[in-house]
């Protein structure tokens, strides 16, 4: 199997939508449409957990889906910065909180089907409040609404679960996020 021809069908700021041709394992040509990332160096997911064992997800609007998502804080890496760098930058912008503790969980395709997107997984440990300095340095994103949820781990399921039920969507990848920060920290 191997990709014969790639055209670029669509291009915006940070995403590309190409056509691929490729010959399966049976020597047939055929064509798959896909999305690429560009001018970002990867993309990075930040689980944050409290000095009292609350894990940190955030609420905000998606107009992809016209709804309320809770995800855990996110971003691209856009500004040739290291990936651990971007999970504190994107973990001050998106929550206001700080870690100097900041520990790979893992890394993979997010719909291999789709994208070209790998995530890089950070848990930052012993969140806390940043500074007004590092917030200032740090601003949110205009276009991000964002809202802050701290809830105890062992009852984040739960709570996702009465959020769901409130109309919000539920990003399906927390849940295999808690269970490997469950196992990393024997919750």
């Amino acid at each position: 199997m191997k990709i014969l021809k790639k055209e670029t069908v669509w291009q915006g700021k940070y995403l590309k939508v190409v056509l691929l041709s490729y010959e399966d394992n049976q020597g047939k040509i055929r064509q798959w449409e896909a999305v690429e990332r560009v001018n970002c160096k990867g993309i990075v997911v930040v689980i944050p957990i409290t000095e009292n064992n609350e894990v940190v997800f955030i609420r905000q609007f998606r107009p992809v889906l016209d709804g309320y998502v809770i995800e855990f804080p996110a971003g691209l890496n856009d500004r040739r910065e290291s990936l651990v760098e971007v999970a504190k930058r994107e973990l001050i912008e998106e929550t206001g909180l700080f870690s100097e503790e900041i520990i790979f969980l893992a890394e993979g395709p997010v719909s291999s089907g789709l994208s070209t997107e790998v995530l890089t997984v950070f848990i930052a440990k012993n969140v806390k409040e940043a500074s007004e300095e590092i917030q200032k340095k740090f601003p949110p994103d205009e276009s991000e609404n964002i809202e802050v949820l701290k809830i105890p781990f062992n009852n984040a399921l739960e709570k996702l679960n009465e959020l769901r039920n409130k109309g919000n969507y539920i990003d399906l990848k927390i849940f295999g996020f808690l269970e490997l920060v469950r196992k990393f920290f024997n919750f």
